[in-house]
C-alpha cells in the first residue's frame, strides 16, 4: 500500500514501524514539543502532498494531533484504539499490529471544522452517546467500527462528524450490537 500523503508520527520508532506496514513518508514531531521548524515543515507536506496525522492513542499524541490539525487545514486523521497499541507498560504506533496500522490508515478522515454536519449534538445525545450510564461503552463500540479512535463525548462527536457518520448508521451499528 503506497501512501499519498505525508504521515505525521511522534518518533523514529513510529517512522519505523509505518514504514514496515506501508509505503510512505513521514514527518517525526520529536514529542510533544512541537517546534517552529516542524509545524512549518508539516505546513509545506500539507500544501504538496496532504498530511495525514498518526499520533499515538494518548494525551501526548491527542495534544500533538490538535496542534497540528488548528495549524494545518484539511489534514486527515488515522486512529488506533489504545488497546490496538499497548503492551503491558506503553502505548504507542510502534506496538500496534502492521494489520492494524494498514487498516486505520485505510479509514483516514479529514479534520472538520464543525460546518455542514451530519450529526447534530441532539442527535448525538439522542443514540445515548452522552449522559447514560452505558455512553462509553457505546462510544467505544462506534470507536471500533467507525475506525475514530477512544474519545470522550465532545471529541467523539467531532469525529463522527468530520468521517460524515449520520443517526442512521449509528443506530444500525447500536442495534447490531445489542
Amino acid at each position: 500500500m503506497k501512501i499519498k500523503e505525508v504521515i505525521v508520527v511522534e518518533g523514529k520508532h513510529d517512522t519505523q514501524r509505518i514504514k514496515e506496514a506501508v509505503d510512505a513518508d513521514t514527518i517525526e514531531t520529536g514529542g510533544s514539543s512541537l517546534g517552529e521548524e516542524v509545524l512549518e515543515r508539516i505546513e509545506h507536506a500539507g500544501r504538496e502532498r496532504g498530511v495525514i496525522v498518526f499520533t499515538d492513542p494518548d494525551s501526548p499524541g491527542d495534544r500533538i494531533r490538535t496542534i497540528v490539525n488548528q495549524r494545518i487545514p484539511g489534514c486527515k486523521n488515522a486512529y488506533l484504539l489504545k488497546s490496538q497499541a499497548k503492551t503491558e507498560k506503553k502505548v504507542g504506533i510502534e506496538h500496534a499490529s502492521l494489520e492494524v496500522i494498514r487498516e486505520a490508515l485505510y479509514h483516514v478522515a479529514e479534520a472538520y471544522d464543525g460546518q455542514d454536519l451530519t450529526l447534530t449534538f441532539e442527535e448525538f445525545v439522542d443514540c445515548g452517546l452522552m449522559g447514560r450510564d452505558d455512553s462509553k461503552e457505546r462510544r467505544e463500540l462506534l470507536a471500533k467500527e467507525f475506525h475514530i479512535g477512544q474519545a470522550n463525548g465532545k471529541t467523539c462527536y467531532k469525529r463522527l462528524n468530520s468521517m460524515r457518520v449520520t443517526k442512521e448508521q449509528i443506530l444500525k451499528v447500536l442495534e447490531e450490537h445489542k
